[in-house]
């Protein structure tokens, strides 16, 4: 049977795909796909395989990210695939698969400095492949959390100072609340806004979230939790939902209120809420690497939840411009 790599994919095809995989998520489908495409600096471009009978075998969304236009957008733009690849089980997705990343590769050398997979699943089959076609291996921690127990036993199970923080925020009248219309997206923008600032890593473009909001509030595929002091919105967090599990996508506290805790009422009600309306999983986003200090990766381990290491898959298509690439990186982060 022949392979064909495509960019174009009939929906309907697509979502059956993606729904049928059991280690799809939802950076791997449509939905977030036409999010990417909305937002200013992504460029989102779809490759696929497909057989002579027309079903899909590997799947690889990819997003062209661009931190800097004009000249230096040849130094800064990067691609990741934020769901990683998938591939249909057995032989005949192993060699979709080999096709596609090969076919990709000799394509993405002009348009970036490097591919990135990041892992969301155990994808431990398919590591010959991607090592094969020079997709490196490398570790990467994250935390799932079970949500598939009573609200009382997730409470029990994170660790003490959590448990005080939630109180403490409490007591001092921080309220979490949910925004409901797209009016509100970009005033919690601005808290995101101050929170990266102070990190000095750079933030995604509001067209992102107002993309979001537009296209999977209304799909049940994306919530926007607001943490409020008196008449103050001190802290936000945005979570991306499919398949009964909860991701971890973007969030912050304002440095002024740190002290009321509110991180982890944000995190605790997010928890609750997943619980009490049927998700089985809450994914953290990531903990860093293994063999690294990583700041998140202690407030995340407050939490408990399981520490898996799916790692990442990354192919440097230019090493040269890369490294000329981090250096313009390092001296403009600051003022991105």
């Amino acid at each position: 049977m022949s392979i064909t790599v495509v960019h174009t994919l009939a929906e309907k095809e697509w979502r059956r795909f993606v729904d049928k995989h059991p280690a799809s998520n939802i950076f791997h489908t449509p939905e977030m796909f036409q999010v990417f495409t909305q937002a200013k600096g992504h460029h989102p471009i779809l490759w696929a395989a497909v057989g002579g009978d027309g079903h899909i075998l590997a799947l690889l969304p990819i997003v062209n990210v661009t931190l800097l236009n004009g000249p230096l957008r040849y130094f800064t733009t990067r691609s990741i695939a934020y769901g990683s690849v998938l591939c249909a089980p057995g032989p005949k997705g192993q060699e979709a698969l080999a096709i596609l990343l090969s076919t990709y590769k000799r394509q993405a050398r002009s348009r970036s400095l490097f591919t990135e997979l990041r892992n969301l699943s155990d994808f431990a089959s398919i590591q010959p492949t991607l090592q094969e076609n020079n997709f490196v291996y490398e570790g990467h921690l994250n935390f799932l959390i079970d949500l598939e127990r009573p609200v009382e036993e997730i409470w029990s199970s994170v660790r003490s100072n959590v448990r005080t923080n939630v109180r403490k925020a409490r007591r001092k009248q921080v309220v979490i609340e949910e925004i409901t219309s797209l009016d509100e997206v970009a005033s919690a923008y601005t808290v995101l806004e101050k929170v990266y600032e102070h990190i000095q890593v750079p933030l995604a473009p509001i067209s992102l979230f107002e993309a979001a909001f537009e296209i999977l509030y209304s799909k049940n595929m994306i919530k926007f939790f607001s943490a409020w002091v008196d008449e103050t919105r001190i802290g936000v967090a945005v979570r991306l939902l499919h398949k009964n599990v909860i991701y971890a996508w973007y969030a912050g506290i304002t440095r002024d209120y740190a002290s009321h805790k509110a991180n982890d009422l944000l995190n605790w009600h997010v928890l609750e809420w997943g619980a009490q309306n049927g998700f089985t999983c809450f994914d953290f986003g990531g903990a860093g690497k293994p063999d690294e200090e990583y700041g998140p990766r202690k407030f995340k381990a407050k939490f408990n939840g399981a520490l898996v290491n799916y790692g990442r898959n990354t192919c440097v298509h230019a090493p040269m411009r890369l490294r000329l690439g981090e250096k313009v990186y390092n001296a403009v982060r600051k003022f991105l």
